[in-house]
């Protein structure tokens, strides 16, 4: 689940009739679980997680920028935005990291359902920063969640397991729990704090950042062994499906999102982590156990109905990061 911030145009075409908005998302949301398979697929060739982040970041970075160009936009940004854009850049270059290091040391699934609970983390960041209370729905459907996540990462049968639990399997959750952390407030500084700031220019200058960010964590050599190249043409291949998969979903939200209709249709992006699921057993042969896929469901289904609206939502529930 590494995803993009896009936003609705100031002037908005009509929308797409929704069985095509449904059809669109669904398959942003397999290009985006293939994604991550993908990156599995080149970490255990040996890529390094920051030349995966590095490639993909770089080749969205390049057509976004001559979107940008060609449409003529302006960067400039209002006054005292500045500052919040380079957090937000920044935000989103640790949750990048985060996730494919999750990505890289359990399975792929799992880490995209922990990284998915980001928002009940937004929920409880905006009602901490003076925002509204979680309402009583609310609150039963992030009960609902964290239930469903004590499925997905087997907390009884670890619990009463003869075997210790891996250093992999819990850095792993930690760092797809910090992906969704910081993907939390990646959301909270967009919606209040860069709203003003027209999507496209947003998400050329958060990519910017993140691309330029990672180019320095490798070359002060921050993350040991972050720019290693695969061992074989399979490490390559997964990097290139990866550059391909992440771009194409980005830059087809990036331009469809005015007509998606998003308040309404934007809950079928939660096929991600079911589609993961799906890919990483074909693929990788990873597979949960029942118990797990059980709580996976449950996890999924009270996300989509958290983030449901029966009214208008704002245009700032963005997409994907």
């Amino acid at each position: 689940m590494s995803r993009p911030t896009v936003a609705v145009a100031q002037t908005v075409p009509p929308p797409f009739p929704r069985h095509l908005a449904v059809i669109i998302l669904l398959c942003m949301g397999c290009a985006f679980a293939g994604n991550h398979v993908a990156a599995r697929v080149a970490f255990d060739d040996g890529a390094g997680v920051l030349l995966a982040i590095l490639m993909r970041s770089g080749a969205t970075l390049l057509v976004l920028a001559i979107m940008v160009l060609w449409q003529r936009q302006s960067l400039r940004l209002p006054a005292g935005a500045w500052r919040w854009q380079l957090l937000l850049g920044l935000l989103i270059a640790a949750q990048s990291l985060c996730l494919y290091s999750a990505v890289a040391r359990i399975p792929v699934a799992l880490a995209l359902l922990v990284a998915n609970v980001f928002p009940i983390l937004l929920a409880l960041l905006t009602w901490a920063v003076g925002g509204p209370r979680p309402t009583a729905r609310t609150t039963a459907l992030m009960g609902l969640i964290l239930l469903g996540l004590v499925f997905v990462l087997d907390v009884p049968g670890r619990l009463s397991a003869s075997t210790n639990v891996g250093p992999e399997w819990l850095e792993g959750v930690a760092l797809a729990f910090c992906a969704a952390s910081v993907f939390a407030c990646a959301l909270w500084v967009t919606d209040h704090k860069l709203s003003q700031v027209r999507g496209s220019v947003r998400s050329l200058l958060t990519i910017f950042i993140v691309f330029s960010s990672v180019n320095l964590a490798g070359l002060t050599g921050a993350l040991p062994g972050g720019l290693n190249m695969p061992a074989t043409s399979t490490g390559w291949l997964a990097l290139t499906t990866l550059v391909v998969l992440y771009g194409t979903a980005f830059i087809v939200l990036f331009i469809s999102v005015p007509r998606l209709d998003m308040p309404r249709n934007a809950p079928v992006m939660n096929i991600e982590p079911l589609a993961t699921l799906l890919m990483g057993w074909l693929v990788l042969d990873q597979m949960l156990s029942a118990g797990q896929v059980l709580g996976g469901v449950i996890v999924v289904t009270g996300i989509v109905l958290l983030t449901y609206r029966k009214s208008a939502v704002k245009a700032g529930a963005k997409a994907v990061v």
